[in-house]
């Protein structure tokens, strides 16, 4: 059991992480594929490291994309476009490995093919869900201010308001609770990437007065402790100071740690990929339960059989903060969450026209506003109280 009083810590990284570009180009391919295909089946990995680019895996498709542009485009707007930094999206080397999805697996994922005629599983595992009530968003605080701490520098970046800072960077929030809520903020990290010319005063300055006292509420600033680049120097970063992979920073795009995961990443994977669209639904799930004031805090476990129609389990925590049974918790989620692959295709319009991926693919897949993020409507909260 969680004590009362502790610290909590959770870190974000930006949209110029290397982990992140690689996951933006993964996830812009699984975007193009959809909207020539919706029934495309794609499982993209990229690799980034000193002015390269590597595209493999599993795609099905009958839409042809054309993969390199697709990488160079979604670097460049990143903001690569630099000669002297050791990766430049407009030059660097692409390398694309790239073949179709195994047969075995495509008759188990598609309807009336496989052993089960609905649509099963793309693979076996497990999912977790998890909502509470720290936030508007219904997220853990640690995770929140996080994102959105390296979200607005990046966007300061790109309006040219911090001039001489660069794509790679990363936060770090660490918030005390009392009595099991949010206290205060103890320690804020922001390391950030930037030209020689930037001397470690000008940076702090920039990230404290111009970034954390923008995002973070005055009353949570109490005593906080800041560390900022606390290496001295960020000059050399992105794909030359460190190599990136998709789907290696699954914990920034959950929960922070707060909640549970499952281990299975999500960026580059069509909806058939239950890693993927049942933690969406599990989201979306443990979400509503929140909002419809059933509990404080939940979390939801799926898990699946690769091939089959049907979720293994489905298990609903709420640690002790429910006001009706657990079970009767999970007896009205299934009567009001369809957990089978096609039905969470169906309710979240995971394939539909104009749907971007791309846009989970930094910041978080939680706790986001927008189109994209169907997961994150309460519109069960009615007929769960009920």
């Amino acid at each position: 059991m969680t004590p009362k009083n502790f610290i909590f810590t959770s870190e974000s990284v930006s949209e110029g992480h290397p982990d992140k570009v690689s996951d933006q180009i993964s996830d812009a391919i699984l975007d193009a594929h959809l909207a020539g295909d919706p029934r495309s089946r794609v499982a993209c990995e990229t690799l980034v490291t000193t002015d390269f680019i590597c595209i493999a895996g599993e795609i099905t498709s009958t839409h042809k994309v054309d993969y390199e542009a697709v990488a160079r485009k979604v670097t460049k707007d990143i903001g690569y476009t630099h000669a002297d930094i050791g990766f430049n999206g407009a030059t660097a080397e692409v390398d694309v490995r790239v073949h179709d999805q195994s047969p075995d697996i495509s008759q188990g994922v598609t309807e009336g093919q496989g052993k089960y005629a609905e649509q099963g599983a793309g693979d076996q595992g497990l999912m977790f869900g998890f909502a509470i009530d720290e936030t508007d968003e219904l997220m853990p605080m640690p995770i929140s201010l996080s994102h959105k701490l390296v979200q607005y520098l990046a966007e300061l970046r790109h309006n040219g308001t911090l001039a001489g800072i660069l794509p790679d960077s990363k936060s770090q929030v660490a918030v005390e609770y009392r009595d099991g809520r949010p206290h205060r903020v103890d320690t804020i990290v922001i390391s950030t990437q930037h030209r020689e010319n930037v001397t470690a005063e000008q940076l702090e300055e920039m990230m404290i007065e111009q970034v954390i006292k923008h995002v973070v509420p005055a009353e949570l600033l109490k005593e906080t402790r800041f560390l900022i680049n606390p290496t001295g120097k960020f000059v050399v970063g992105g794909p030359h100071g460190d190599c990136g992979l998709t789907g290696r920073k699954i914990i920034v795009d959950t929960y922070g740690g707060y909640g549970r995961h499952g281990g299975g990443a999500f960026s580059g994977k069509d909806p058939s990929k239950v890693d993927r669209s049942a933690a969406y639904m599990s989201r979306y799930a443990a979400k509503n339960i929140v909002a419809a004031g059933l509990a404080t805090r939940c979390e939801l476990q799926v898990s699946y059989a690769i091939g089959f129609p049907q979720p293994v389990s489905i298990l609903v925590d709420t640690f002790g903060t429910n006001t009706i049974s657990e079970e009767e918790i999970a007896k009205r989620v299934r009567a009001n969450f369809d957990f089978s692959p096609s039905g969470i295709v169906r309710t979240l319009k995971l394939t539909e026209k104009g749907r971007r991926y791309l846009d989970t693919a930094a910041y978080g897949h939680f706790g986001r506003e927008g189109e994209t993020f169907t997961w994150e409507r309460t519109d069960r909260v009615d007929a769960l109280k009920s």
